[in-house]
């Protein structure tokens, strides 16, 4: 197989039995990439019936016979579903639908009780939309939303969690999950890139959660997505997609897509053919493998659910939901610009989750100087979450806690380095109060000239020879030079002498 990444193409030879390549450089394989993102809204009850949707409860205990579709039941429409998909067609400007019909979506499948899913098809409640997506070299993009429908969600299947008294694996299903609320979103086929894919379904999440329509969490399945991929030479008609099941983080999804775009080049260029299929995303071995065939719209016999009317909106009821929007991503980061005086870099990166930009701005209203609270949030507390693998709603240093310590580094009381010191006690949990650490450590910084000059004097009188090298180098070469007496000063002081200070009174001592 020629290496993926040069431009070739397949021509079959008369008379050879195999086919051959020949290097054509107008000719480049491009991914074409749509997603299906299933959001778990974050209702207290199922869409239709008022079981719980509590995460992480006894298997089988919060289905009720509406879920199971008992003889006899009938489905009510949970009504804060209805207005959290209009919050979201809001948020990306999309068509509203003021009619919406429910429809039965029917196959079969163990964790899917009723034998149909009640969900939505011709009649969606969001229409065509728009998400920016913001791309790795500074430049944006647009992705354009097809559609989004509410629907419920099946149970779940739990393989190789049971054994016989044979020892064979079992399958136990869980029906918790049936009935519970989700809005589908369906992108166009218009990413080309796993790249471009992960940034878009990180815009929907951060949208999502700014909303509070959904918490995203995709470890518990709150938020996951399916990824439509083909390829095709560039100009020419699109190729045969394959669909790629229930991923459920953003690192998986781009291993996904990027492995399905090795497979589908590769097979194409050793001569075979890509089929319409349902693959799952194996994330221990790297692979996608084959689940089922593709079923087309017509193998569900989708028709109108007898059970529930046409959902029927009118302007008031929207104009009152959007009178109730938050301030969603792309707003605050234009405020964190224009009100804050932040970088676009570092408005984007603070305002990319509901939770760290709500942490950002307690850290900036308790320390009152925004850049200063932008550098800790992305420097220091950063680092430490990666290395720690802790997302910012569980940090351990509250966002007052870390407000009070630049606070402190702002009025002088302590230096850069000490500051340090404070945050590794606050993370490791030594203490409450940032001025209980300083106190019990000794890290207050001495800002007495008198103190200090006396260090400065000590320290020069102890290095007499640096003093005289000092004084003969020429006058650009003393800047280098000079970082010697500032760390023994600083040594000597313990790390607790004003730096600014030091510096000031070497240069008039030094002259």
């Amino acid at each position: 197989m020629p290496p993926i990444g040069i431009n070739w193409h397949r021509l079959q030879i008369s008379n050879s039995p195999q086919p051959c390549f020949i290097e054509d450089n107008t000719m480049e394989w491009e991914a074409v990439i749509g997603l299906e993102i299933h959001v778990q809204l974050a209702t207290q009850s199922k869409i239709f019936s008022g079981a719980s949707i509590a995460f992480g409860s006894e298997p089988n205990t919060q289905a009720c016979a509406v879920d199971l579709g008992l003889p006899g039941i009938l489905p009510v429409l949970n009504e804060t579903a209805v207005e959290m998909a209009v919050k979201f067609g809001l948020a990306v400007d999309a068509e509203i639908g003021m009619k919406s019909v429910f429809e039965r979506k029917n196959y079969f499948y163990p964790d899917l009780p009723k034998g149909y899913q009640t969900t939505q098809n011709d009649l969606p409640i969001i229409g065509p939309g728009l998400v920016e997506i913001q791309l790795e070299n500074g430049t944006s993009k647009h992705i354009r939303i097809h559609h989004a429908h509410l629907e419920e969600d099946a149970g779940k299947s739990l393989h190789e969690a049971f054994f016989d008294e044979n020892g064979r694996g079992m399958t136990g299903v869980d029906l918790n999950r049936a009935g519970t609320p989700l809005l589908e979103i369906v992108s166009q086929p218009e990413m080309n890139s796993a790249k471009e894919a992960v940034a878009y379904i990180k815009a929907v999440h951060s949208i999502v959660t700014y909303l509070g329509i959904s918490d995203g969490n995709m470890a518990e399945g709150s938020m996951r997505c399916d990824a439509n991929v083909s390829m095709h030479y560039k100009g020419t008609p699109l190729g045969t997609r394959c669909e790629i099941k229930n991923i459920n983080s953003f690192k998986f999804i781009e291993k996904a897509i990027n492995h399905e775009i090795e497979r589908q080049i590769e097979l194409l260029e050793d001569g075979g053919r890509v089929i319409q299929e349902t693959r799952l995303y194996d994330p221990d071995k790297n692979e996608t493998r084959s689940m089922r065939s593709k079923e087309e719209a017509n193998d569900y016999r989708y028709f109108p659910c007898p059970d529930l009317l046409p959902v029927v909106l009118d302007e008031a009821y929207i104009e009152h939901i959007r009178s109730e929007m938050p301030e969603l991503p792309k707003q605050k980061k234009q405020r964190f610009i224009d009100e804050l005086g932040l970088s676009a870099y570092d408005a984007s990166v603070l305002s990319s989750t509901r939770a760290m930009a709500d942490y950002f701005e307690q850290v900036f209203q308790t320390c009152g100087d925004a850049k200063s609270a932008a550098n800790w949030v992305m420097g220091e507390l950063s680092a430490q979450m990666n290395k720690d693998n802790v997302e910012v709603e569980n940090c351990p240093v509250s966002a007052v806690q870390l407000g009070q310590l630049v606070k402190r580094i702002i009025d002088s009381t302590i230096n850069a380095k000490a500051a340090k010191q404070v945050f590794v006690a606050l993370w490791e949990k030594e203490g409450n109060s940032v001025d209980e650490i300083i106190a019990d450590k000794g890290l207050k910084q001495v800002t007495d000239t008198g103190a200090i000059a006396a260090v400065v004097d000590e320290v020069l009188a102890k290095n007499p020879q640096q003093v005289e090298q000092y004084l003969a180098a020429p006058a650009d070469k003393r800047g280098k030079m000079i970082g010697f007496f500032v760390g023994q000063i600083m040594k000597a002081s313990k790390g607790t002498a004003n730096p600014q200070m030091v510096n000031q009174l070497l240069s008039e001592k030094l002259g």
